[in-house]
């Protein structure tokens, strides 16, 4: 049987390991069907070290194929399923994938992009494709041999070009199944899942943060239960009927289950609950207050990155003593912040966040040396381009990216504490904040607003926008004009294409940003 689900077959055999829109697949089931779906995988000829691409939503495959994956020391490249036929074809080309496994709702872009791939399967019917269950049965029963650790690698978002595939040099295929184990079951103590615990995925697992709260707890013995969609009221029905311990939201999320009514909100026992998540994107303090006040003191925020993993943790009890943090490093990172110059910041001086892994991993770029080397030092600390300060304790405070920081007459201007404050106003669904040009101070700060159902753009609501913000922050802080968009193009895991919105206004402009 496969290593790592071994004790939890053994022990809860009849319990659910995984439970979809479908149904629901048992410990013994879900065992047998890793072990012999591991023996396909070999039996087509993939070897440790291989690549295969998943291109699904989440479902039950898509949990059995990297479980079996995992044993069998594959690299599984987990696909953005938005992703257009051009850009899937791109990454299995750059990832070398051997097999691509797709559901059918996407069929089209899968056949369109997979050409001669070697090996195609199909979940559900797919033109061309292997059906998944014939695949499955031509492996043999019995536990793998010779079971190594396989990894996943998980391609950037690409909002600035191609995306890029991230891989980790120490934790990756070929290694002892064992520290698999040990990863595993350390985030689980880390984040604090109950044993035995139960984990609700609402976003899409192929997010390295969503992969980790559910596969990587699944591996440590947490069932999971998926649903492809978000839906606010159905996440709170979905914690009370299944007892869920853990749930990883993003801010997003957090306005929506809060502008559910109250009659609704209170209709849900979320007593079960021992740990709910966020991370991935800047949460407004207000918003994250009133989560806890609905929720308990079960919030917790971390802070990483696909390249970085999880850095920070901080606990609510932590958090209320110091808003806006997000936690200390743990042990498994250093964490500098250094200005411009690449000197040590003081304390409560913003400067670029670099990072070392302790253990002596590093982070690289799938065939992209020259990437690389743009995000490392001399010294072999990286950075994500995120800018931030430490308080006397030694807990971060984000300011924004690099990339996004708005310099006004030379006053350095952070979008995400703007957008912090504009969330919180009842007309906004949601908001982007960044510079556009200014002839005298060089930028100026313009906000793209989202308006939620019932509200109608004008120039006296934007006026009443900008006069929300004075009042919560300094007058240069706020926006000199707010433009209405029907929707922000923001991806299922919370991250803003914010660039998407703000080159068109550089368009002409000497000034590359």
């Amino acid at each position: 049987m496969a290593h790592l689900l071994r004790p939890y077959v053994e022990a809860r055999p009849d319990e659910a390991a995984v439970t979809d829109e479908r149904g629901s697949t048992t410990w013994r089931e879900f065992g047998a069907r890793v072990d012999r779906l591991a023996g396909a995988l070999r039996g087509a000829g993939l070897v440790s070290g291989d690549a295969i691409a998943i291109h699904s939503g989440n479902r039950r495959e898509y949990f059995e194929l990297m479980s079996a994956a995992t044993h069998v020391g594959l690299r599984y490249v987990l696909v953005n399923w938005h992703w257009t036929a051009d850009e899937l074809a791109y990454v299995l080309t750059d990832s070398g994938a051997k097999a691509l496994f797709s559901e059918d709702r996407l069929a089209d872009i899968a056949v369109e992009a997979s050409g001669e791939l070697p090996l195609r399967v199909g979940i559900g019917e797919v033109p061309g494709f292997t059906p998944y269950e014939e695949f499955l049965a031509g492996g043999p029963d019995g536990e793998p041999e010779d079971q190594v650790m396989g990894w996943p690698m998980i391609y950037t978002s690409g909002t600035t070009g191609r995306p890029k595939g991230v891989r980790r040099k120490l934790v990756t295929t070929g290694a002892s199944i064992e520290t698999m184990e040990l990863i595993t079951t350390t985030f689980a103590q880390v984040l604090r899942i109950p044993e035995g615990g139960r984990s609700l995925l609402v976003g899409p697992v192929y997010h390295s943060a969503q992969w980790l709260w559910s596969h990587g707890l699944l591996c440590a013995g947490r069932s999971v239960v998926m649903r492809a969609t978000f839906d606010p009221e159905e996440t709170l029905r979905l914690i009370e009927e299944h007892r869920i311990t853990n749930v990883h939201l993003v801010p997003t999320q957090f306005v929506r289950l809060l502008r559910l009514d109250e009659a609704t909100r209170d209709a849900y026992d979320l007593s079960g609950l021992a740990a709910v998540w966020h991370g991935a994107a800047p949460c407004s303090p207000e918003v994250k207050r009133r989560m806890i006040d609905w929720f308990g003191p079960v919030i917790h925020e971390y802070y990483g990155s696909t390249e970085a993993s999880v850095i920070t943790v901080v606990s609510s009890e932590e958090w209320l003593k110091r808003p806006g943090t997000v936690g200390q490093a743990l042990p498994t990172a250093e964490l500098h912040v250094l200005r411009e110059d690449g000197s040590p910041a003081d304390t409560g001086e913003r400067g670029q966040l670099w990072f070392r892994y302790t253990n002596g991993d590093d982070v690289e770029y799938w065939g992209d040396p020259d990437k690389t080397a743009g995000i490392h030092r001399g010294d072999g600390l990286f950075t994500t381009g995120d800018i931030g300060y430490l308080d006397a304790d030694g807990y971060l405070f984000l300011a924004d990216r690099v990339i996004d920081m708005i310099i006004s007459g030379g006053v350095n201007i952070y979008p995400a504490e703007i957008e912090g404050v504009l969330i919180t106003h009842p007309a906004v669904r949601d908001v982007a904040i960044f510079g556009v040009p200014d002839a005298e101070f060089g930028e100026q700060v313009k906000a793209a607003v989202e308006l939620e159902e019932g509200n109608e753009a004008s120039d006296a609501l934007a006026e009443e926008l900008i006069a929300f913000t004075r009042r919560a922050l300094a007058g240069y802080k706020a926006p000199k004009s707010v433009d209405f968009l029907d929707a922000l193009p923001r991806t299922p895991t919370g991250k803003l294409y914010k660039r998407l919105i703000r080159d068109p206004y550089w368009s002409g402009e000497d000034k590359a940003i």
